[in-house]
């Protein structure tokens, strides 16, 4: 007879496992019967429940009425694992399953932790910054969200239930297969995935996540710059009234076209020091922060990488120094780039509007782009036609 050592290793693991999920609190879950659950069945599928019926039944009187054995025997028999298995799938039958997400949910939201920085000379960490901002905006929600009203995980071929009130913190919670929470308040899916090494995937799952995560994305502000890279709250040390007048009446006409429509395009330019990029940091923290959006101030290798989050309902770009940028295609500098031709994308609408998946969450997305330059006369002519940049003012004064 043969050792199975492997085998022997995989019980002792699950036994493990089994018994750390019993230590952190964890418990059983009992199926227990639904009147309304059985009324369905008998009124819906009265053939299967008679059909199952019998079969547990007879099952019993078989056991129950061998010859062979005492009767005391047969007694005893009824809690064999065959018996059992057999009374547990009759039972799970007439019983309803533990609540699970509906996969078919509009609104998904999804983030692996911790995030993983790569870096080099060759590459940018644009992908890094949107993945950790996404994390951010995940945990964000569940913040939000708080303690949820329920929370499984099936191990073993158990359900394990957590009593809400030793829910501490998702980072302590332990995960060893899928984790389902679920708050019927939002009628939001929280499921956790676990990774090697640590590492966990959370996926928000609901009819409409957007409400959440406007709350949650309010006042975020990213920076990529060089290899410079941050998530936080946009900062400016000016406000919009301590600018010249005319800055001032510019100011308004920006922020009326701001609500007016869906995507807007502005160009303001002028010597070094008149204050063209303090005023962009100033109209984001003063006029579109409180309206909801999220502020990306990016490079020019960070906007060449850039496509907005889906998941985002309101997003503006700042852009300084947009003659480095989207330079005249005819010069022979521009020729050796794409940039101008992802910036005009951007200005169209034609990156992330040309293909509406059917999530929902992009189709009422928002842009509005601040752009900076010393000069327009390196701008490619493309930039400056009539419906790519809606408003442009020369800055005149010298403020810094």
């Amino acid at each position: 007879m043969g050792f199975d050592y492997f085998g022997q290793q995989e019980n002792s693991r699950s036994n493990s496992n089994r018994q750390s999920l019993l230590a952190c609190g964890w418990r059983p879950f009992y199926r227990e019967l639904n009147w309304e659950f059985l009324w369905q069945l008998l009124s819906r599928d009265s053939q299967e429940l008679t059909q199952k019926t019998l079969n547990l039944t007879s099952s019993l009187a078989q056991t129950i009425g061998r010859n062979h054995y005492a009767w005391w025997a047969n007694f005893i028999n009824l809690a064999s694992e065959d018996t059992r298995y057999e009374f547990e799938k009759y039972w799970n039958y007439i019983t309803p399953d533990p609540l699970t997400p509906d996969h078919r949910y509009k609104d998904v939201l999804s983030t692996e932790t911790p995030i993983v920085q790569f870096v080099s000379r060759s590459s940018i960490p644009i992908d890094y910054l949107l993945n950790r901002l996404q994390e951010i905006t995940v945990f964000r929600v569940l913040t939000l969200l708080e303690t949820p009203d329920l929370i499984t995980q099936y191990y073993l071929e158990r359900d394990f239930y957590l009593p809400i009130e030793k829910f501490n913190s998702w980072e302590r919670l332990e995960v060893i297969n899928t984790v389902y929470a679920y708050w019927s308040k939002y009628d939001v899916w929280l499921q956790i995935d676990p990774y090697e090494r640590g590492r966990r995937q959370y996926t928000l799952m609901a009819q409409s996540l957007t409400p959440l995560i406007n709350k949650s994305t309010y006042d975020l502000a990213v920076m990529l710059s060089g290899y410079q890279s941050r998530v936080g709250k946009i900062n400016t040390q000016f406000s919009i009234n301590s600018f010249p007048q005319d800055i001032q009446d510019f100011t308004d006409n920006v922020q009326q076209a701001i609500l007016n429509q869906s995507q807007l395009a502005v160009l303001v330019h002028g010597e070094p020091g008149t204050g063209k990029t303090v005023w962009t940091q100033a109209v984001a923290k003063e006029i579109l922060v409180p309206l909801g959006y999220v502020i990306f101030i990016l490079d020019h290798d960070a906007i060449s990488n850039f496509v907005p989050p889906i998941y985002l309902e309101r997003i503006c770009i700042i852009i300084n120094e947009a003659d480095n940028l989207a330079q005249n295609r005819a010069s022979e500098v521009a020729q050796y780039s794409n940039k101008t031709e992802h910036i005009l994308s951007l200005l169209d609408g034609t990156l992330y509007q040309s293909v509406i998946d059917d999530s929902g969450l992009q189709i009422q997305q928002k842009l509005v782009m601040l752009m900076t330059c010393n000069t327009t006369e390196r701008l490619d002519p493309a930039m400056l036609r009539k419906g790519r940049v809606d408003l442009m003012y020369e800055f005149n004064h010298k403020y810094v």
